[in-house]
């Protein structure tokens, strides 16, 4: 065989390598072509090489291909330098060698690709071709190896026919017929001409096999011709996974089964969240959206959502698709479907997006408004210009009244976040604003009532009264099981607190001694993540109001199953609840922790140990116990423990000098074993605290000291210096050499400039000083620590303060404030609204106006003006002066055993009459009611002394007084009244009331609009007059 050809049939050998979806059909291809050019001296490396690759047949593609084409690329690159033809027989030895190899491998691909085929009833039957991978390959290979060589198909020729007719004849036929049928196309083949070598590889392909040119044996099938196109051999007829969906998708058997589609766009979406692109099925995706499966919409949504930003020419795709859905008649498919639209995040749909939105917040299903709501926060976030433009701040404003509490709480979280940058630093609130929401406060779900329990931090109530009614309104979210309602309830007591009473830590004492029982029992169950944030909110509370916790310190003990960083949690607040009734069981308890396996939580619990003796809550004797159990400590064989111990007893020693007795003994030979440089610095510092009691303090300095030059860690070399000055000033004799040595060195020693710098000043007070007891007064300085006074390192009472500010915040959990990890863009600056009613001692009480109800919201609210900061009432006409009440204390929730008297206000007389024939409609009452600003209404609240028993008794006797009812209802909680009357001495004026009685008994709450020609600062005193009429009415009652 020529050089050309030779190096033709190669290149051709190394092309189907590389295609070829199989490294394994690619190693046969190129054993082929090792018998067919590889001269013999070169057949026993090309055999070694064909083995390797075969071995490692069925390892990752991409080894496998990488294998086969080197094999391929050293077969050509050899074959070109030789350029000489094989012999045939080295050549019929080698392959048939060759064939014994090949023949396992085939088998093994067959089932190979068995395993992999889908079985689907509806997916078109593969070829023969296909389903054999050995077969194809082989037989092109065969077929090449004939056109470029006569002298090579005499016995090649059989062989390789004979596995091909093996593929493809039935079990049924015998190995006659076989060979027969064999060797009738061997000469066949055999007979066609032969180009020359120099030819297009081209041009002898289409000149050898002719279409339909061989005869087709008896019983087999007839094997496709080659093409023009060579790309047509290498086309990889096994499609890949996305393939395999897009076949599913489009097949029509799949729209018929809605369980089945289901279940194929699970997968896509499966291989979305792993990673893979399957953009590609973005037309199959969006065929498949057609369907009434809600499960299927909101998978086919979640896909478009996905690869909008990356493949925006494809989201532009779907947007009339899903302008169509959001005018379904399905509001789940309308809410889905704008969901979707605004998730696309593009800035070319804008547009597209604004009026879909419009149309979404007036929508008659709430889910649909509450979804619109999110929608309008991402829209401001693709284009504040569009935002501003369509209004929609005024819009979300106007939505706090809708009847659906999800979407007002939705508005909250919106308004909060499109204002954070204002000066308000969030939604801008009033009376209105607030006492509505609160009113409402039952109506919210646990989860949608944190963002209005938010807002109470920011708002200043107008005088006690009104504090303590906001507090109780918010009692009963103490009881639900979100502890996020119930950390977000916490702080609004904690700021209520501030503006309550004149002694606010006794307010917020009682505050959280209230609490406590619902923070404890969020601690003991749920998830480890929110039992940490919640311990880390009772360590606030507890540094904040020391003692409430104590009775309850059983709850943090460490149990076995916890994570370790609760543990280390526990273990801290646990040294926090110590007193004279709890110390002995928490200091056994911590004690126990020592010898944990775990080296972190054996140095807390010595640590907290130490914590509980320093400050001395434990009671008389609990600081000496404790340091007797450290002092055991000493002697254990752990490191880590000895070392902590020694750090304890330091601090011990500082905070209680008459236990120096009792630490002292054991010091010495404490300091042999310990190791760690921080427990060696303390034992060192305590040998000086001590010298004068102990014999051997100066003869274990010295050895450290004539070994200065080993020791490596600075703070070991400044305890040593430190102690061996105050030993020289109890024990000069014996310390002066070694002192003066110690100043040599440490004076010379660059390592630590603290070091260096003190042993300079000890050097140099002692040299100059004309009294050595001056030099003695500053070393030797023994400050006693009182009572309750902390180390300064411990003193954080400012930083303290500043946490509880952002408490229920990520603050409490990094212990550092929002500006230390928060970068400066992204922080909010909170106000506190309004200002124009802050807190004053007289300021007149103001009553919360009553609860609305979700079916008459539009009749109550009207067109009120909720998010002007004009909401405050005017303030009523001060009543004569009662009469002074005797002194009490403010119980804020109901601890003291005897309730607080009430202050009653002295009865007046009124001289206002009402006309009795009045008469009025529905529509006239409601556009009555609207006329009259809302922040012109004046709310009245009564005490009950009993609930009245039906609706009719109300209105009977309030019509007696003629104040005549046009509308009245009874709920599960109260009677709700709309009244009306007319001033009988002006006939323009109309007095319009809405009146809620508790069915408990507990208050009465009235709102009155006055509705005439007359001057306004007049109304205030009619509305006072009328409320003794009602008053007078309802004595029964009032």
């Amino acid at each position: 065989m020529g050089t050309a050809t030779a190096f033709a049939l190669a290149k051709d050998i190394v092309t189907v390598t590389t295609a070829s979806r199989s490294a394994a059909e690619g190693a046969a291809v190129a054993a082929a072509a090792a018998a067919a050019v590889a001269q013999p001296p070169l057949l026993a490396r090309a055999r070694d090489r064909f083995r390797n690759a075969a071995q490692n047949a069925f390892d990752t593609p991409e080894a496998r291909r990488r294998q086969a084409q080197a094999l391929g690329s050293d077969i050509r690159s050899r074959s070109v330098r030789k350029g000489k033809g094989s012999s045939s027989s080295s050549d019929s030895a080698a392959f048939r060698e060759i064939e014994q190899i090949l023949n396992p491998i085939d088998r093994s691909l067959i089932d190979h690709e068995h395993d992999h085929e889908n079985e689907s009833e509806n997916r078109a039957p593969r070829d023969l071709n296909r389903r054999k991978p050995g077969g194809r390959l082989l037989r092109f290979a065969k077929e090449r190896l004939q056109s470029k060589g006569p002298q090579l198909h005499t016995h090649h020729n059989y062989t390789l026919d004979q596995r091909d007719h093996s593929q493809t004849q039935t079990h049924s036929q015998t190995q006659t017929q076989t060979q027969t049928q064999n060797r009738t196309r061997s000469g066949a083949m055999q007979q066609q001409p032969q180009f020359p070598a120099h030819a297009p590889h081209s041009q002898q392909q289409q000149q050898q096999h002719p279409p339909h040119s061989q005869p087709h044996m008896q019983g087999q099938a007839p094997s496709s011709p080659p093409s023009n196109n060579h790309d047509s051999y290498f086309t990889e007829s096994r499609k890949g996974e996305v393939n395999e969906l897009r076949t599913l998708l489009r097949n029509f058997a799949t729209e018929k089964d809605p369980q089945k589609k289901r279940e194929i766009i699970k997968k896509v979406i499966a291989y979305m969240t792993l990673g893979i692109d399957v953009s590609r099925l973005f037309t199959e995706m969006m065929l498949a959206i057609e369907t009434r499966d809600l499960v299927i919409k909101k998978m086919v949504y979640l896909y478009m959502s996905n690869y909008a930003t990356t493949h925006p020419q494809l989201a532009q795709m779907c947007t009339n698709t899903l302008q169509k859905d959001c005018n379904n008649e399905d509001p789940m498919v309308r809410g889905l479907a704008l969901r979707a639209l605004c998730s696309l995040r593009l800035p070319e749909m804008v547009e597209y997006i604004s009026e879909p939105l419009r149309k979404a917040l007036s929508d008659h299903h709430a889910y649909v408004r509450k979804t619109g709501v999110m929608g309008i926060l991402k829209l401001y976030h693709l284009d504040q210009d569009a935002f501003h433009r369509c209004n929609f701040k005024d819009i979300l404003y106007d939505m706090i009244r809708d009847p659906d509490a999800q979407v007002v709480s939705n508005c909250i979280l919106v308004l909060n976040e499109v204002m954070s940058k204002e000066p308000e630093g969030g939604m801008a609130l009033n009376r209105a604003v607030m006492l509505h929401l609160l009113n409402r406060i039952h109506q919210f779900s646990e989860f949608g009532i944190v963002p209005v329990l938010d807002l109470i931090p920011r708002y200043i109530p107008a005088n006690q009264d009104e504090g303590y009614q906001i507090m109780n309104l918010l009692d009963p979210v103490l009881r639900t099981s979100n502890s996020g309602a119930v950390l977000a309830t916490i702080k609004a007591f904690m700021s209520l607190a501030e503006h309550i009473g004149d002694n606010t830590t006794e307010m917020k004492q009682q505050v959280v001694i209230r609490v406590k029982a619902p923070l404890i029992t969020h601690v003991s169950s749920g998830s480890s993540e929110l039992v940490y944030c919640l311990l880390k909110h009772v360590d606030a509370l507890v540094n904040m109001v020391p003692g409430v916790f104590d009775d309850e310190y059983r709850q943090f003990y460490v149990r076995y199953h916890e994570p370790t960083h609760i543990k280390y949690l526990k273990v801290d607040v646990l040294s926090k609840l110590a007193n004279p009734d709890t110390a002995p069981d928490i200091v056994a308890e911590l004690t126990d922790c020592v010898a944990s396996t775990d080296v972190t939580m054996s140095r807390l619990s010595v640590r907290a140990l130490s914590r509980i003796a320093c400050r001395n809550t434990g009671g008389e004797g609990c600081a000496e116990s404790i340091a007797r159990r450290l002092v055991e400590m000493l002697d254990l064989s752990l490191g880590h423990v000895c070392s902590e111990a020694a750090t304890a007893l330091k601090d011990i020693i500082r905070k209680h000098p008459t236990l120096k007795s009792l630490i002292a003994p054991p010091l010495p030979r404490a300091l042999k074993y310990t190791t760690e440089p921080s427990g060696k610095a303390s034992v060192i510092w305590l040998l000086g605290e001590c010298g004068d009691i102990i014999n051997e303090a100066p003869y274990s300095l010295e050895k450290l000291i004539d070994g200065y030059e080993d020791i490596k860690e600075p703070m070991v070399k400044i305890a040593l210096l430190s102690s061996t000055v105050k030993l020289f000033f109890k024990r000069p004799p014996e310390v002066q050499k070694m002192l003066g040595r110690l100043l040599s060195q440490a004076t010379q020693d660059v390592s630590s400039q603290d070091l260096h710098d003190r042993a300079l000043l000890y050097y140099r007070l002692l040299k100059t000083s004309a009294d050595p007891k001056v030099v003695e007064g500053i070393v030797n300085t023994e400050t006693l620590i009182q009572d309750g006074v902390f180390f300064a390192e411990e003193q954080d009472d400012e930083q303290r303060a500043l946490l509880m500010e952002e408490f229920n915040t990520l603050s409490i959990l990094y212990d550092k404030t929002a500006e230390s990890f928060v970068a400066e863009e992204y922080q909010v600056k909170y106000m506190k609204m309004p200002a124009e009613h802050p807190l004053a001692p007289n300021a007149p009480p103001m009553a919360p106006p009553p609860t609305v109800d979700v079916a008459g919201t539009a009749e109550h609210l009207g067109t009120m003006d909720l998010h002007s900061n004009n909401g405050t009432a005017p303030p009523p006409v001060t009543p004569p002066a009662p009469a002074p009440a005797p002194a009490y204390e403010v119980d804020l929730l109901g601890f003291s055993e005897e309730p607080a008297p009430p202050v009653l206000a002295p009865p007046t007389t009124s001289t206002l009459t009402l006309n009795p024939s009045v008469a009025m409609t529905g529509d006239v009452y409601q556009s009555k009611w609207g006329a009259v600003p809302d922040a012109q209404a004046i709310s009245v609240m009564l005490p009950l002394r009993g609930a009245p028993p039906n609706t009719g008794a109300v209105e009977t006797a309030l019509a007696k007084a003629h104040v005549l009812t046009i509308a009245s209802g009874e709920l599960e909680t109260e009677f709700k009244f709309f009244l009306y009357a007319q001033n009988n001495a002006s006939s323009g004026t109309y007095f319009l009331l809405q009146a809620i009685l508790s069915k408990t008994g507990q208050d009465a709450n009235f709102t009155i609009k006055v509705n005439g020609d007359d001057d306004i600062t007049t109304h205030q005193a009619s509305a006072t007059a009328l409320m003794e009429l009602v008053k007078g009415a309802l004595a029964s009652y009032v």
